[in-house]
């Protein structure tokens, strides 16, 4: 077996070694079918048994009630920036969102093509999007409430979700899904795409409560409908059967070989520990999100001198760290510590980093 790195890419990300070993098992002959997962058709008894175990595990893992429908849709976490606002809007409503960055400003920029009557209740952007708004005033009488739960390219993640009363929260939670607990209770949809720690890229996994389902209008293109898809099993037409097939491994090791999410919050917790420990410890590294709202998902740091920063990202790539750098329209550093990533990479950047002030500072 080739050498494999200790993958730090913020997506497609990590998958779990056991899931890979697996998909390497079944690829020829899936689970006695005599073909390929890719060969198979998405209406036969073996995809409809990976689809129905995929939807049970996650519902488990979330601690979903019967209230929501899982679907696995395409076009990633980007089509749903459009779909939310034009399945979810209301009449005479305003549609709310929050901008912490990039993703959702990308999102407010589709509802507002739409014409909808968007407003923007709270924004970091006064701060470079370095840090996650607090105090945030909900209106009643608002459609939705939406919001990105963890921004990867600044590195801020919502601790604590602003309480929306009886305004259906909606969120972006495509780097943060599966990695911590959180209640579904406010939620009336939230959506992933799967490349960071669900599965592969080419399916989105959106969760969405029934009543919202009511709201889908009759005059949107069938394929941009979410009651398209929850009134087929996500089956409208062929869906992306590997990559759901993948997300069913995936949720399967979640579940089983981690113990659910709240065992995997508790090994992200001292993943982010361990790095932000260390780079608060020296000076030669430093943080660039506020400490009351750096993500555990996303560590993002510079160095004392950005000089260094080419170097320091081209030594560890070569010592088997990779995927380091930061997002092209901010610079510096990443470290993306999603669920397959083990503790073992987080010591072993560590150690890295210090040999590096050693050989730098």
């Amino acid at each position: 077996m080739a050498q494999r790195i200790y993958n730090f890419n913020p997506g497609p990300a990590a998958l779990p070694l056991t899931v890979l070993e697996e998909i390497q098992n079944e690829l020829i002959d899936f689970r006695g079918s005599g073909m390929s997962i890719l060969e198979v058709s998405h209406r036969s008894k073996w995809f409809e048994e990976v689809l129905d175990d995929a939807i049970l595990r996650i519902k488990r893992l979330l601690k979903l009630d019967d209230r929501y429908h899982v679907l696995f849709l395409q076009g990633g976490a980007s089509m749903q920036f459009c779909m939310v606002p034009m399945n979810l809007a209301l009449p005479q409503k305003s549609v709310d969102y929050i901008d912490t960055g990039t993703w959702s400003t990308k999102a407010i920029k589709e509802a507002r093509i739409q014409g909808l009557d968007v407003r923007v209740v709270a924004s970091s952007e006064d701060r470079a999007f370095t840090y996650i708004p607090k105090g945030v005033e909900v209106d009643p009488d608002a459609a939705y409430l939406h919001l990105t739960s963890n921004n990867t390219i600044r590195g801020t993640q919502w601790r604590e979700l602003p309480a929306p009363g009886g305004v259906p929260l909606v969120s972006d939670m495509s780097s943060d899904i599966f990695s911590r607990v959180f209640d579904p209770t406010p939620f009336g949809c939230f959506y992933a795409g799967a490349q960071k720690n669900a599965g592969p890229a080419g399916v989105t996994l959106v969760v969405i409560r029934e009543d919202l389902l009511q709201r889908v209008p009759d005059n949107i293109p069938t394929m941009l409908k979410y009651t398209t898809y929850s009134s087929k099993k996500s089956m409208f037409n062929t869906p992306p059967c590997f990559a759901i097939y993948v997300v069913q491994l995936v949720t399967k090791w979640l579940e089983e070989t981690i113990g659910g999410v709240e065992k995997m919050e508790a090994v992200n917790r001292k993943k982010a520990e361990l790095l932000y420990g260390y780079i608060d410890s020296e000076r030669f590294y430093r943080g660039t999100a506020e400490a009351d709202s750096r993500s555990l998902m996303n560590v993002t740091f510079r160095l004392a001198n950005p000089d260094l920063e080419p170097k320091f990202i081209s030594e560890a790539t070569a010592a088997g760290l990779g995927g380091l750098k930061g997002h092209r329209s901010v610079g510096g550093c990443r470290a993306s510590l999603y669920n397959a990533l083990p503790i073992e990479a987080v010591d072993a950047l560590v150690s890295f980093m210090k040999d590096f002030v050693k050989k730098n500072g």
